[in-house]
């Protein structure tokens, strides 16, 4: 299946936009599970450029293992699933990949990402492979990757559908889900809870900001990490303080 966009029912304001980019997915996955949300983050995922941050709404694409009769040596643009994503990705989307968790062979390479990138999306997560990783490290792209290989995709590889639910890493993705990327890895957040986790994970970094100062200057775990209701109101003065 085909779409030129990707289905975003709900859209994040700019200030959650903002907060996103500032807090990590640690903190985000405490804060998904406190709506019930436990599966969230891409476990053995690592990025290529950890220094880059990466906010943006899901665009799926979905590989099934190769079969001879449905290989694409030749990449047809006008019909190659994989081919019609990369044109139809677009601004603050983040590219998808269900790999299965195949790194015998590239899900993706640097032309393409290269395209992508000038398409404005947001970043490129696969639970695959991808080629030519030295030319992805110089793309301001996010991209997230279990492993590098320099084989093409259709040696292992058939795309078959985009913008559908897909697994990777072992986690849900759904088209239009908030996907956010940092040093440490990939977290998925459910585009309905998505405003809501922002505020709170935002908040919860700033406790933590002020706990971590205190921990850092001698202070005990007990009464500090998690707060009694002194350090508290500690944290308030100090929050007045910096005018937050």
């Amino acid at each position: 299946m085909a779409t030129s966009s990707s289905p975003c029912p709900h859209l994040l304001s700019d200030e959650a936009k903002a907060k996103l980019r500032q807090v990590s997915t640690a903190t985000l996955t405490s804060q998904l599970q406190k709506h019930g949300f436990r599966n969230t983050f891409l476990a053995g995922l690592y990025p290529l450029r950890p220094e880059l941050r990466m906010v943006g709404y899901a665009f799926t694409l979905r590989f099934i293992p190769a079969r001879e009769d449905l290989a694409d040596e030749l990449y047809d643009n006008t019909k190659n699933v994989q081919r019609l994503a990369v044109e139809a990705v677009g601004p603050e989307d983040v590219l998808v990949i269900d790999a299965r968790g195949e790194t015998g062979a590239a899900s993706f390479g640097h032309i393409l990402g290269t395209r992508i990138t000038a398409r404005g999306a947001a970043g490129l997560v696969t639970d695959g492979a991808l080629r030519d990783t030295p030319g992805f490290r110089q793309l301001a792209l996010p991209s997230y990757i279990r492993a590098a290989h320099a084989t093409t995709s259709f040696v292992v590889h058939h795309p078959l559908e985009m913008q559908v639910p897909i697994g990777c890493a072992g986690v849900a993705v759904l088209p239009g889900d908030v996907i956010v990327g940092d040093g440490e890895g990939v977290v998925v957040i459910p585009s309905q809870v998505a405003e809501p986790v922002a505020q709170a994970a935002f908040e919860q970094e700033l406790r933590e900001e002020f706990f971590l100062q205190k921990i850092a200057s001698g202070a005990s775990i007990i009464g500090t990490y998690p707060p009694n209701e002194t350090t508290l109101a500690e944290f308030e003065c100090w929050r007045k303080e910096k005018e937050i």
